[in-house]
C-alpha cells in the first residue's frame, strides 16, 4: 500500500495487466468533455472495455460523491484489480484512494494520465502517458 492505495503503474504496465489480468478494469475518471474531445483508452483488442465515471463533474469540477457507488454501479468489485487513469496522474490518484478507503483491494493511479505532461511549448499528448506510449485509443 502506497499513500493510501496500491501505488502507481506505468500506462505499458498497466495495459500488459489489462491484457493478462480478464477481470482487471480501466476506469477512466476524466470529465465528458474530455472523453468526447480528446479520446479514450481503446481496450477492444482486449476484448475490454475502458468503464467512464468522472472524478470531478465539469465545468464546475466539484469531487463527485458518488464516485464509489458509480464506480460500483459498473460492476467492479472490491476483489478486481482497479487501474485509473485521468489527463495527467493526478485526479486518478485521489480517485484510487477513494475506492481504497472504500474497501478496494487493489487500485492503481496510471502514471503520467491519458495526455502526460506539457512539453516545453505548453502541449500535451507529446511528453508521457497513454497516447504517446503510443497504447491504442481513439475518438468517442
Amino acid at each position: 500500500m502506497s499513500d493510501g492505495y496500491a501505488g502507481d503503474k506505468s500506462p505499458g504496465d498497466t495495459f500488459a495487466t489489462l491484457k493478462a489480468d480478464a477481470d482487471a478494469v480501466l476506469v477512466d475518471v476524466r470529465t465528458v468533455p474530455e472523453w468526447q474531445f480528446v479520446g479514450v483508452p481503446d481496450l477492444a483488442d482486449l476484448a475490454k472495455e475502458a468503464l467512464f465515471v468522472e472524478w470531478q463533474a465539469y465545468p464546475e469540477m466539484k469531487i463527485n460523491a458518488g464516485f464509489v457507488e458509480a464506480v460500483t454501479a459498473k460492476g467492479v468489485t472490491p476483489d478486481q484489480t482497479v487501474f485509473l487513469l485521468c489527463r495527467s496522474g493526478v485526479r486518478s490518484k485521489a480517485a484510487a484512494k477513494a475506492l481504497t478507503a472504500a474497501g478496494f483491494k487493489a487500485c492503481y493511479n496510471i502514471l503520467e494520465g491519458f495526455e502526460g505532461n506539457a512539453d516545453a511549448d505548453g502541449h500535451r499528448g507529446k511528453v508521457g502517458g497513454w497516447k504517446h506510449a503510443g497504447l491504442p485509443w481513439r475518438q468517442q
